[in-house]
C-alpha cells in the first residue's frame, strides 16, 4: 500500500501535496495496489473529494495542536499509520514541511529515503527513483532496496491528472505527543500568489536600478495572475521583502513560467530557478549568463521592452 502525506495550510491542502497524492497514486497502479492519504490537523476542504486524485482512503487526525508544523511529532504519528495500515511506499511533498519530516520518518521506519524525485520509480527491476543533484545540473537514479521506501516529490515535476473517484475519510486513532514548538506569533503575506505553489512568476533583479521601476514587474504579474519574486541584490538592497527572494541561498521554485527581467543569471540565482518549464530572459547585455538557460530571450532595455509587453497582455486578457 502507498500512503501520501496530504500537508496542508490554514484549513485547505496545499497545491503541492495533490501532486504528491496523484504521484502516490500512479505510483499504487505500477505495483498493484492502493494508495491512502494522512492528513493531520483540522482542514475545511472536501476530503473525500480527493478521490479524484486517485486516493481510495483519507485518514484523519483531528487536532488543533497539529494546524502547526512540529516535525517530531508529525514523524511519530505518520510512522504509527504507516505501521498500522502496511504502507510499503510513503510519499511526501519535497517542500519545507517535507524536508524536516522526510528524514526523520527514513531514521524511524528504517526505510530508504529519495529526496527531490522528478519523475515516476522504475519498477521493471527494483525500484529506482530519478532525482535533480547539483542544484538541478544533472540527475541521479537511486536505487532503494529496503523494505519500507519513502519519495519526497519535488513540486511542480508531476502533472495532475484527475479522474471519478470518491475517497472514503476514516479517522485514525493516534496518541499525539505534547509539542516542543510553540508559535508565539505568525506573520502572513496576504494578497499575493504564494511563490512555492505558484506556477506564473515574474522576477525583477537589479537592472530595474531601483524599487521606484518595480511597477514593471507587479503590473506583468498582475495581468497574467502571477507571483513576483527577485534576485538577491534586490533583496539585499531591500527593494523588496526577503520572502521573494529565489535562487541558491533563496527560495527554490519550479513554475510552468519564469520571466526575468534585468536579471544576468548567476549560477547561484540559476540553482533556484533552474527547474521552471519555461524561462524568458529579459536583458540588455546579450552576453549575460541567464540567456544560455532560457527558452526565449529578448536582448533590449527593459523600460522599453516591458511597457509593450503589459500592452500587449492587457489587451489579448481582454479580447
Amino acid at each position: 500500500m502507498v500512503l501520501i502525506f496530504l500537508d496542508q495550510a490554514d484549513g485547505q491542502i496545499k497545491k503541492s501535496s495533490l501532486e504528491a497524492a496523484n504521484y502516490g497514486s500512479a505510483i499504487a497502479l505500477q505495483l498493484g495496489t492502493t494508495a491512502e492519504g494522512i492528513l493531520l490537523g483540522n482542514v475545511t476542504d472536501d476530503l473525500a473529494s480527493l478521490g479524484k486524485y486517485g486516493l481510495k482512503k483519507i485518514h484523519t487526525v483531528k487536532n488543533e495542536v497539529l494546524n502547526h508544523l512540529d516535525a517530531q511529532v508529525f514523524t511519530k504519528i505518520i510512522a504509527a499509520a504507516a505501521n498500522a495500515i502496511g504502507a510499503d511506499v510513503i510519499v511526501l511533498s519535497h517542500n519545507l514541511n517535507g524536508k524536516a519530516i522526510a528524514p526523520r520518518l527514513s531514521a524511524q521506519l528504517k526505510a530508504g529515503l529519495v529526496t527531490g524525485a522528478i519523475s515516476l520509480p522504475d519498477v521493471s527491476n527494483g525500484f529506482i527513483v530519478k532525482k535533480s543533484v547539483f542544484s538541478g545540473k544533472a540527475f541521479a537514479n537511486v536505487a532503494i532496496h529496503t523494505a519500507t521506501k519513502i519519495i519526497s516529490l519535488n513540486p511542480n515535476s508531476y502533472r495532475i491528472a484527475m479522474s471519478e473517484g470518491v475517497a472514503e475519510v476514516e479517522e485514525f486513532s493516534a496518541e499525539v505527543p505534547a509539542s516542543k514548538v510553540t508559535v508565539t506569533a505568525t506573520n502572513k503575506i496576504v494578497g499575493e500568489v504564494p511563490l512555492s505553489e505558484a506556477e506564473l512568476v515574474i522576477s525583477g533583479g537589479r537592472g530595474l536600478k531601483g524599487p521606484e521601476n518595480w511597477h514593471l514587474v507587479t503590473e506583468l504579474a498582475k495581468a497574467l495572475g502571477a507571483a513576483t519574486a527577485c534576485s538577491r541584490a534586490v533583496s539585499d538592497a531591500h527593494w523588496r521583502s526577503h520572502h521573494e527572494h529565489v535562487g541558491q541561498t533563496g527560495l527554490a521554485i519550479a513554475p510552468n513560467l519564469y520571466f526575468a527581467i534585468g536579471i544576468s543569471g548567476a549560477i547561484q540565482h540559476l540553482a533556484g530557478v533552474n527547474r521552471s518549464k519555461t524561462i524568458v530572459v529579459i536583458n540588455k547585455d546579450p552576453e549575460a549568463p541567464f540567456f544560455k538557460a532560457a527558452d526565449y530571450g529578448i536582448v533590449g532595455d527593459a523600460f522599453e521592452v516591458m511597457p509593450k509587453i503589459i500592452e500587449a497582455v492587457k489587451k489579448l486578457k481582454s479580447a
